[in-house]
């Protein structure tokens, strides 16, 4: 699920959500078309956030991490209501499941898998004796899709692109919300100048060849 958040920023619904069949490991991509979510207490599938279906790249390693994952743990077969609880059953073989092959509930998840993660990562503290993991927005596993972002940023992607893989309608939203993760206009131009001096470098014949 980590590598899925972080690789290819996905939202957590859309990881628990997601079925085997949307992911192309020939073609190099994946499909975002269903999230579960929790409608008054009750699990359903739903479409992604906004109603916005979309592809985006699945890096090799990514798609490796996903491979041994099903070897390991099978998908299974999971059905929920579409959109409501009273909406009609619909099946999908999900990648990522409870023991036992249920889909996974965000709550839980987040109390006992993700935030007891943190603490063995040393990310953050261990809660106090009878006490719940410390609540914070930059805790949460949302925080993955911010690595997503800040990586394809600090590597030339542009925001129209970032803006389409993250499911945002409106680029312009995700140029307010990342601005701040973009690289600087004065690293940029140090970073274009020295890839041109090392391409001439690369070509060079040698300094008997330089011209005064």
């Amino acid at each position: 699920m980590t590598d899925v958040g972080g690789g290819c920023g996905l939202r957590q619904g859309e990881i628990f959500g997601l079925p085997l069949d949307e992911v192309d490991f020939d073609g190099g991509w994946l499909h975002v078309a269903y999230q579960v979510k929790d409608v008054g207490g009750r699990l359903v599938f739903a479409p992604p956030k906004r109603e916005k279906e979309r592809d985006v790249p699945l890096p090799d390693r990514i798609a490796e991490a996903l491979q041994e994952h099903v070897k390991t743990f099978p998908p299974a077969e999971v059905t929920l209501p579409w959109r409501t609880p009273d909406g009609p059953p619909l099946t999908k073989l999900l990648t990522f499941t409870r023991d036992g092959g249920g889909p996974v509930r965000r709550s839980d998840f987040n109390v006992f898998a993700w935030k007891p993660a943190l603490v063995a990562a040393g990310v953050i503290p261990p809660p106090d004796a009878g006490k719940r993991h410390q609540a914070a927005r930059e805790h949460g596993m949302h925080a993955l899709r911010h690595f997503y972002a800040s990586v394809l940023l600090d590597d030339g992607e542009n925001i129209k692109a970032l803006s389409q893989y993250l499911g945002h309608s409106d680029p312009g939203f995700t140029l307010r919300v990342y601005t701040h993760l973009m690289p600087s206009s004065e690293g940029r131009t140090r970073r274009a100048i020295d890839r041109v001096y090392e391409a001439i470098d690369e070509q060079s014949d040698g300094p008997q060849t330089a011209q005064e």
